[in-house]
């Protein structure tokens, strides 16, 4: 059923599909010029701006590659992972590569619009792509996807709206990406004693220099196996640490036999995994079990745990267990022995708490952002389900768009 006012269609009722080409890699003469050449990995839910690839005038006129004019939708027809059925919007003129669909809009149908829709019907066109065994988009297919058939004036009025939403995200990313720069460079030098921050109990900067000990000083290890299987058995994430695996999509299957040698946690360890260290130490809020094929450390001293669960998941201490790593046989397994060999800085447990509370403050600040965003994205979602569809009309006899 359509909308009263709306009619049905398919992209080739409303644009041109074409593609691009790629110039022959054996002429230097085609190549870095000041065209720009996109590719599907550039094709990705935004303006396209720039290009990292060029060519030459000399390059596009002996090609079937074309110069597309700013405002062309581009389609991904295949790809790796995600790229297939993503879409964007040239912001300037640019070619393409020949896996990319450009969609011209015939002047009566709003480029905004469509972009949106097509945004909104990712997951379908993909499916598309997949149908028959057939993994990739074609010039046939993206021509016959379905589209809706507003009037001019309600595509325009409800393309306003969705960017209103598209600016607001936007804007929310930024300051996302701002919020994680200035924590990024607050680590470094607080976590080495750099920078100092005002005692609370004197009103001035801690002082003294940090004392350096062995890792094995502050954290031992254990293993305890004693446990009935009745314990949740714990995902070591690089983003979430140690976190039950009902809590996250985790597929693996196990047997009451198979985790009757897993390790016990306890709220408060940390964790290394013997063969993957590419994100540090991870830490754990919760008790369960985790499979034998990691270390389990918990302090001996009284520490922070904050101040550790940051500065062991730090670039520096990463760099530094990498560099251990170097000098062992097989150079991916790593042990006990071969942490608690390294230098770990031990400041005051006051000062320690007092970084702690910094980081731990930025954390917050970028989590509710991270909230923020994705209240907007599912907001946008929602209301272009309505949209888009004609579910919801857009009045436009005032100014303004009044839903």
């Amino acid at each position: 059923m359509v909308s009263k006012g709306w009619t049905k269609g398919t992209i080739e009722d409303i644009a041109k599909v074409t593609s691009g080409g790629t110039p022959s890699r054996a002429k230097d003469s085609y190549w870095n010029g000041h065209i720009p050449w996109v590719t599907t990995s550039e094709v990705k839910f935004g303006v396209i701006a720039d290009a990292e690839q060029k060519i030459t005038q000399e390059g596009l006129d002996n090609s079937s590659a074309k110069l597309f004019p700013k405002d062309t939708i581009l389609m991904a027809m295949y790809g790796q992972g995600k790229t297939r059925g993503q879409v964007a919007k040239l912001g300037i003129e640019a070619s393409t590569n020949q896996a990319c669909a450009a969609l011209l809009l015939h002047k009566e149908h709003d480029v905004e619009y469509y972009y949106q829709f097509l945004t909104s019907q990712y997951e379908n066109i993909r499916d598309l792509a997949n149908s028959g065994g057939q993994q990739n988009l074609s010039a046939g297919i993206i021509k016959g996807i379905h589209v809706p058939i507003p009037p001019l004036p309600e595509q325009l009025k409800i393309a306003k709206i969705l960017s209103t939403w598209d600016k607001a995200i936007t804007t929310t990313e930024k300051l996302i990406a701002t919020s994680k720069q200035q924590k990024k460079a607050l680590m470094q030098p607080l976590l080495t004693g750099k920078k100092r921050l005002i005692n609370p109990d004197t009103g001035k900067a801690f002082e003294g220099e940090w004392e350096y000990v062995r890792a094995g000083d502050i954290f031992s290890t254990r293993s305890n196996k004693k446990h009935n299987s009745d314990l949740p058995i714990l995902a070591i994430t690089q983003d979430q640490g140690a976190i039950p695996r009902e809590l996250i999509d985790y597929n693996v299957s196990v047997t009451i036999d198979s985790i009757s040698g897993y390790k016990v946690v306890e709220v408060g360890d940390f964790i290394i995994s013997l063969r993957s260290f590419q994100g540090g130490i991870e830490y754990s809020k919760y008790k369960g079990i985790c499979s034998p094929a990691y270390v389990i450390l918990y302090p001996t001293t009284e520490i922070s745990d904050a101040f550790y669960k940051y500065h062991l998941k730090s670039h520096p201490f990463i760099q530094a267990m990498k560099s251990r790593l170097e000098g062992i046989r097989d150079g991916k397994i790593i042990s006990y022995k071969y942490f608690s060999e390294i230098k770990l800085p031990k400041p005051s447990l006051e000062e320690q708490q007092k970084i702690a509370s910094v980081l731990t403050s930025a954390d917050k600040e970028i989590g509710l952002l991270e909230t923020k965003l994705a209240h907007l994205k599912y907001e946008k979602k929602a209301l272009m389900q309505q949209l888009l569809t004609g579910r919801r009309r857009v009045k436009l006899q005032s100014k303004e768009c009044i839903v």
